[in-house]
C-alpha cells in the first residue's frame, strides 16, 4: 500500500477545521486504500501585551491545543474566566502574530490590554488547583474560584422539561465539523425557550466554551442570565467554573457531571443536568426550576 498522505479538499475551505487524509481500510480479512475526514489539532499561543504606553511588555501566557477558527473568541474567554480582564472595553485590540508568508501563521494571537489595565500573572495559577491529580480539596478550590472574581448568583426563571430534551438534537443540527468527522467536542448556548444563541466547537471541551463565552463577551451581552448551555461530553469543575463566570443560570450535558461540578454548581444556585439524551435527564442540582411539560 501507498504512504499516507494529507489532501486538501473544497470542502475543507469551508470547514477550515477538518482535513481529508487517506487511511487504510480494513474489513474481515482484506485491506483497501481509503479517504477519512479528520479534525484538525494545532497549538494556539496566546500572548499578552500590557503595561503603560512607552513601557508595554509581552508574555506568552497559555499554549492549547485547539482547532482554528474563532481563535480570538477563544483568546478573549481565556482571559475572561482566568479573571485576567472584565470586560471588553479592557481589551485594546486581538490580533495574529508573525510573517504570514511563513509556515504556523496564525497559531499565535496577541491580545493588547489598554494601558490602565493591570496585568497580574498570579491570577493565572489557579490552574494548579484544577487538576484532579493534586490532591486540593474540593472546598479550597471553589474558594479559590470565589476569590478570583465575585460570582454573581445566577436568575431563577423556569426551565421546561420539554425544551431540555430538544436541546441535543438542536446542537448537533448545528455541528458541521463533527457531522464531518465525529472527533469535536461542542458548547451550545440556548435561550430559555430552546432556541440556539451560538455553538462552538473544538478538540478541547474546554476551548469550545472559551469560544461561547468570549464570542459575547467582545459583543457586550454578558452575564447571560435567562439562557441555558449545553455541553457535549462530561462536566467538568472547569466548565462549570467558566459558565458561573459568564453569568450563565444552567447547564446541561450529554455525559455526567463530576462531584466537584456539582458541588459548585449547588454553591452558586446553578441548574446541572447531565445525561440529557435518549428522552431522558437527571437533574443533580436546581430541580426547583424544571417544571414538568404536560
Amino acid at each position: 500500500m501507498k504512504a499516507m498522505s494529507v489532501n486538501v479538499t473544497g470542502d475543507e475551505k469551508a470547514l477550515p477545521g477538518v482535513r481529508t487524509i487517506s487511511v487504510a481500510r480494513f474489513q474481515n480479512r482484506s485491506a483497501a486504500e481509503g479517504l477519512d475526514r479528520v479534525a484538525v489539532e494545532e497549538p494556539l499561543e496566546i500572548q499578552l501585551g500590557f503595561g503603560a504606553d512607552g513601557a508595554r511588555q509581552h508574555r506568552s501566557i497559555s499554549v492549547t491545543m485547539r482547532t482554528p477558527g474563532d481563535d480570538f473568541d477563544l483568546a478573549a474567554g481565556f482571559l475572561f474566566t482566568e479573571s485576567v480582564i472584565g470586560s471588553p472595553n479592557d481589551i485594546q485590540s486581538i490580533a495574529y502574530c508573525g510573517d504570514p508568508s511563513r509556515p504556523g501563521f496564525g497559531n499565535t494571537v496577541r491580545v493588547e490590554l489598554r494601558p490602565p489595565v493591570r496585568f497580574d500573572p498570579a491570577l493565572l495559577e489557579r490552574h494548579f488547583y484544577t487538576n484532579s491529580s493534586c490532591g486540593v480539596c474540593g472546598k479550597s478550590s471553589i474558594e479559590a474560584v470565589h476569590a478570583a472574581r465575585t460570582i454573581a448568583r445566577p436568575a431563577s426563571g423556569p426551565l421546561h422539561s420539554s425544551v431540555i430534551h430538544t436541546l441535543p438534537g438542536a446542537a448537533r443540527q448545528s455541528q458541521q465539523i463533527f457531522e464531518s468527522t465525529g472527533g469535536l467536542h461542542a458548547s451550545a448556548l440556548f435561550s430559555a425557550d430552546g432556541q440556539l444563541v451560538l455553538l462552538r466547537e473544538d478538540v478541547g471541551r474546554h476551548n469550545a466554551l472559551d469560544k461561547v463565552i468570549g464570542s459575547l463577551l467582545l459583543e457586550n451581552r454578558l452575564p447571560l442570565d435567562g439562557h441555558i448551555l449545553l455541553v457535549s461530553g462530561r462536566v467538568s469543575f472547569e466548565l462549570v467554573q467558566k459558565a458561573l463566570m459568564a453569568g450563565i443560570p444552567a447547564l446541561a450535558a450529554v455525559g455526567a457531571p463530576s462531584s466537584l461540578a456539582i458541588e459548585l454548581a449547588r454553591t452558586y444556585g446553578m441548574t446541572l443536568i447531565g445525561f440529557v439524551r435518549d428522552g431522558r435527564f437527571n437533574v443533580y442540582c436546581g430541580q426547583e426550576r424544571i417544571v414538568e411539560s404536560r
